[in-house]
C-alpha cells in the first residue's frame, strides 16, 4: 500500500491541475499564458508609450496647426470671425486717422506737389480752377487723407493679413510681416511709378489732343479724382508679385504653370491696362509693360518660395504607391 500524499504534494497538484467533469485532471493556464498585458510585467511598462505613439497625428508631428484656428489653437466660429473683422477694421481706421492728422499740417504743400505734373504741361492760358467755394478745402482734406493712408499703409496691410492668418498653417503665418511690408512697398511703388512716369505722358497726350481750339481749364476736384484713380490702379496692379507669392505658398499655382500661361498673362496685361487707364495707348502700354515684368518676378518668387509637391512613392513592384489605408491591388479599403 502506497503512503498517502502529504499536504504539500496535494497543494502542488491542485495548483497545476483542475478536475474536469469526468474527473480528469486538466492543466490550468498561468497568468503569463493568458496574454493579459496587465499581468505581464514586461508589457505593462511599454504599452502606454506604444498607444501614445500610435495616436500622434501628422499635424502634431510637423508642428502645423489646422486652418481656421487662432494662435491658441481654438477653432473660431462665424461670430468670432465677424468680431475679428470688426477689430481689424477699427484698428485700420485709427491708424489712418492718426496719419491724417499728421499729414494735415503739410496738406497744402502735398497738394502743390500733386498738381505739378499737370501744371507743367498746361498751355500758358490754361490753369486749374475751382467752381465751388469749398472745393479747395475738401480737396485739401482728401489730400491729407491720402497721405495718411500711405503713411499708415504698412500697418493697415499687416492688419489685413492678420485677419487672413487664422485660415493659414503655422509655417505660413510666419511670413505675415514680410508679406505686409512687401504689400506696402509694391503699392507705394506703383503710386510712385504712376506719378513720375505715367502722369507726364498721359497729361501731355490729353493736353496736346485738345489743340488750339479748346482751352483746358480743369477743376481741382476733377483732377484730384482722376489722378487718385490712376495711382490706386497702378498700386493695385503692382501687387501682382505678392499675390502670386501667396498663391504659390498655399499651393494654388506653381512656377511651371505660370510659365506655361505666360502668353495669356501678356494678353491679360494689355486688356487690364485698357480697362484701368484712360483711353490713350500710352497709358495702356505704360501699365501693361510693368505688369509683364512683375509677372516674371512672381514666377521667380513662386519657384523659390512655392509649396513643394512631393512625388508619389513607388511600390516594390514598380507601381505608384496607393494612399494610406487602401489596397493597391484592389483599390478598396482593407
Amino acid at each position: 500500500m502506497s503512503p498517502a500524499p502529504g499536504p504539500d504534494q496535494n497543494g502542488d497538484r491542485d495548483a497545476g491541475t483542475q478536475a474536469g467533469p469526468t474527473g480528469d485532471a486538466r492543466p490550468t493556464a498561468s497568468p503569463s499564458d493568458t496574454g493579459n498585458p496587465s499581468d505581464a510585467p514586461g508589457e505593462s511598462a511599454s504599452s502606454p508609450a506604444g498607444d501614445g505613439a500610435s495616436l500622434a497625428s501628422p499635424d502634431d508631428a510637423s508642428g502645423a496647426s489646422p486652418p481656421d484656428e487662432d494662435e491658441t489653437g481654438h477653432e473660431m466660429s462665424l461670430l468670432e470671425h465677424l468680431g475679428e473683422l470688426r477689430s481689424r477694421v477699427l484698428r485700420c481706421a485709427i491708424a489712418a486717422g492718426i496719419g491724417f492728422l499728421a499729414c494735415y499740417a503739410v496738406a497744402e504743400d502735398m497738394l502743390r506737389i500733386f498738381l505739378r505734373p499737370l501744371l507743367e504741361v498746361l498751355p500758358p492760358k490754361s490753369t486749374l480752377i475751382a467752381t465751388t467755394l469749398p472745393e479747395k478745402f475738401f480737396t485739401v482734406l482728401k489730400m491729407a487723407f491720402l497721405g495718411g493712408f500711405l503713411v499708415a499703409s504698412p500697418y493697415i496691410f499687416y492688419q489685413i493679413w492678420r485677419f487672413i492668418a487664422p485660415g493659414l498653417y503655422k509655417e505660413e503665418r510666419q511670413a505675415l510681416i514680410p508679406v505686409s511690408l512687401a504689400t506696402a512697398f509694391f503699392f507705394t511703388g506703383g503710386g510712385v511709378f504712376g506719378y513720375f512716369v505715367v502722369f507726364p505722358f498721359a497729361f501731355a497726350f490729353f493736353v496736346n489732343y485738345a489743340g488750339e481750339l479748346i482751352t483746358i481749364m480743369p477743376t481741382v476736384s476733377n483732377y484730384f479724382s482722376f489722378a487718385v484713380m490712376l495711382l490706386i490702379a497702378f498700386g493695385v496692379v503692382f501687387e501682382l508679385p505678392v499675390v502670386l507669392y501667396f498663391l504659390a505658398r498655399i499651393g494654388l499655382v506653381t512656377a511651371r504653370g505660370l510659365r506655361k500661361n505666360r502668353r495669356w498673362a501678356i494678353l491679360g496685361a494689355f486688356i487690364l491696362g485698357a480697362l484701368l487707364t484712360p483711353a490713350d495707348p500710352i497709358s495702356q502700354c505704360l501699365m501693361a509693360g510693368p505688369l509683364i515684368v512683375l509677372y516674371e518676378v512672381g514666377i521667380v518668387a513662386a519657384a523659390l518660395f512655392g509649396k513643394k509637391v512631393t512625388p508619389p512613392r513607388a511600390s516594390p513592384d514598380g507601381m505608384a504607391g496607393a494612399p494610406s489605408g487602401e489596397n493597391p491591388s484592389s483599390g478598396k479599403h482593407p
